[in-house]
Protein backbone atom coordinates (compact mmCIF):
# COMPACT_ATOMS: atom_id res chain seq x y z
CA UNK A 1 0.00 0.00 0.00
CA UNK A 2 1.45 3.40 -0.91
CA UNK A 3 0.88 6.93 0.86
CA UNK A 4 0.38 8.56 -2.72
CA UNK A 5 -2.42 8.89 -5.49
CA UNK A 6 -4.12 5.59 -5.51
CA UNK A 7 -3.76 3.48 -9.10
CA UNK A 8 -6.78 3.29 -11.27
CA UNK A 9 -8.31 -0.73 -10.48
CA UNK A 10 -10.60 -2.62 -12.97
CA UNK A 11 -13.53 -3.57 -11.05
CA UNK A 12 -13.63 -7.02 -13.19
CA UNK A 13 -10.48 -7.84 -11.84
CA UNK A 14 -12.10 -8.07 -7.90
CA UNK A 15 -13.81 -10.72 -6.33
CA UNK A 16 -17.26 -10.84 -6.61
CA UNK A 17 -17.84 -10.12 -2.67
CA UNK A 18 -16.44 -6.44 -3.36
CA UNK A 19 -19.41 -4.02 -2.76
CA UNK A 20 -19.13 0.08 -2.35
CA UNK A 21 -20.75 0.67 1.17
CA UNK A 22 -22.11 4.70 1.61
CA UNK A 23 -22.13 5.83 5.41
CA UNK A 24 -23.88 9.47 6.49
CA UNK A 25 -23.47 10.19 9.64
CA UNK A 26 -26.61 9.53 11.61
CA UNK A 27 -28.36 11.92 14.60
CA UNK A 28 -26.50 13.78 17.29
CA UNK A 29 -26.23 16.89 18.64
CA UNK A 30 -25.47 19.03 16.38
CA UNK A 31 -27.01 17.17 13.69
CA UNK A 32 -30.92 15.84 14.74
CA UNK A 33 -31.42 14.67 11.52
CA UNK A 34 -28.35 13.46 10.79
CA UNK A 35 -26.14 14.91 7.83
CA UNK A 36 -26.02 12.65 4.28
CA UNK A 37 -22.78 15.36 3.80
CA UNK A 38 -20.87 14.15 6.05
CA UNK A 39 -20.08 10.45 4.53
CA UNK A 40 -17.94 7.80 3.96
CA UNK A 41 -17.83 5.84 0.78
CA UNK A 42 -15.68 2.36 1.23
CA UNK A 43 -14.36 -0.23 -1.32
CA UNK A 44 -14.35 -3.33 0.62
CA UNK A 45 -14.86 -7.28 0.35
CA UNK A 46 -17.49 -8.58 2.49
CA UNK A 47 -18.76 -12.02 3.43
CA UNK A 48 -21.26 -14.40 3.28
CA UNK A 49 -22.52 -12.97 7.07
CA UNK A 50 -22.16 -9.03 5.28
CA UNK A 51 -18.82 -8.34 7.41
CA UNK A 52 -15.55 -7.01 6.16
CA UNK A 53 -13.76 -10.07 4.52
CA UNK A 54 -10.23 -9.78 5.74
CA UNK A 55 -8.72 -12.88 3.91
CA UNK A 56 -9.44 -11.11 0.71
CA UNK A 57 -8.91 -8.17 1.90
CA UNK A 58 -5.53 -9.50 2.34
CA UNK A 59 -5.19 -10.26 -1.49
CA UNK A 60 -6.28 -7.61 -2.80
CA UNK A 61 -5.33 -4.24 -0.29
CA UNK A 62 -4.61 -1.17 -2.79
CA UNK A 63 -8.29 -1.93 -3.83
CA UNK A 64 -9.96 -1.42 -0.57
CA UNK A 65 -10.25 2.29 -0.84
CA UNK A 66 -12.50 5.05 1.23
CA UNK A 67 -13.17 8.58 0.41
CA UNK A 68 -13.81 11.06 2.98
CA UNK A 69 -16.68 13.64 2.20
CA UNK A 70 -17.42 16.78 3.89
CA UNK A 71 -19.54 19.63 2.47
CA UNK A 72 -17.40 22.81 1.22
CA UNK A 73 -14.12 20.31 0.92
CA UNK A 74 -12.64 17.78 -1.84
CA UNK A 75 -13.09 14.20 -0.79
CA UNK A 76 -9.87 13.13 1.02
CA UNK A 77 -9.08 9.76 -0.35
CA UNK A 78 -7.20 6.77 1.69
CA UNK A 79 -6.97 3.07 2.03
CA UNK A 80 -9.02 0.71 4.37
CA UNK A 81 -6.15 -1.47 6.66
CA UNK A 82 -6.26 -3.70 8.81
CA UNK A 83 -4.44 -2.90 12.03
CA UNK A 84 -2.26 -4.93 14.26
CA UNK A 85 -4.54 -6.91 16.91
CA UNK A 86 -7.57 -6.95 14.30
CA UNK A 87 -8.92 -3.72 14.20
CA UNK A 88 -9.49 -2.04 10.65
CA UNK A 89 -9.41 2.01 10.42
CA UNK A 90 -8.88 3.96 6.98
CA UNK A 91 -5.52 5.40 6.44
CA UNK A 92 -5.58 8.88 4.20
CA UNK A 93 -2.85 9.60 1.63
CA UNK A 94 -0.41 11.97 2.87
CA UNK A 95 -1.28 15.17 1.24
CA UNK A 96 -5.01 14.85 2.89
CA UNK A 97 -3.51 15.91 6.34
CA UNK A 98 -6.12 14.07 7.48
CA UNK A 99 -4.81 11.26 11.12
CA UNK A 100 -6.26 7.79 10.33
CA UNK A 101 -9.59 7.08 11.61
CA UNK A 102 -10.50 3.71 13.05
CA UNK A 103 -13.74 2.15 12.75
CA UNK A 104 -15.43 1.01 16.18
CA UNK A 105 -15.30 -2.71 16.36
CA UNK A 106 -15.71 -2.80 12.38
CA UNK A 107 -14.47 -6.59 12.62
CA UNK A 108 -18.03 -7.10 14.39
CA UNK A 109 -20.48 -5.14 12.39
CA UNK A 110 -22.73 -5.89 9.60
CA UNK A 111 -22.48 -3.95 6.41
CA UNK A 112 -26.22 -3.75 5.70
CA UNK A 113 -28.52 -1.04 4.45
CA UNK A 114 -30.11 0.55 7.77
CA UNK A 115 -27.14 -0.88 10.20
CA UNK A 116 -25.40 1.85 12.10
CA UNK A 117 -20.99 2.07 12.73
CA UNK A 118 -19.26 4.34 14.63
CA UNK A 119 -15.89 5.73 13.44
CA UNK A 120 -13.38 7.87 15.57
CA UNK A 121 -12.34 11.00 14.23
CA UNK A 122 -10.09 13.01 15.53
CA UNK A 123 -10.53 11.66 19.34
CA UNK A 124 -13.98 11.78 18.60
CA UNK A 125 -17.02 8.94 18.23
CA UNK A 126 -19.66 9.38 15.70
CA UNK A 127 -21.94 7.13 14.55
CA UNK A 128 -22.81 6.86 11.09
CA UNK A 129 -25.62 4.65 9.32
CA UNK A 130 -25.22 2.66 6.31
CA UNK A 131 -27.44 4.24 3.79
CA UNK A 132 -26.46 1.62 0.91
CA UNK A 133 -24.03 -1.44 -0.06
CA UNK A 134 -23.59 -2.12 -4.26
CA UNK A 135 -21.92 -4.55 -6.23
CA UNK A 136 -19.07 -2.84 -7.80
Amino acid sequence: MTKGTPSAILNTSLPARFRQIRLELAREPGHPDGESQIAYVIIAPLDENDHIDAETWKKHREACRVARQRPQQPDSLGHLIHRPGGSWAFQYDATANIPDEAGYHFGDEKFVQGEYVSIREEGDMHTFRVVSVSRL
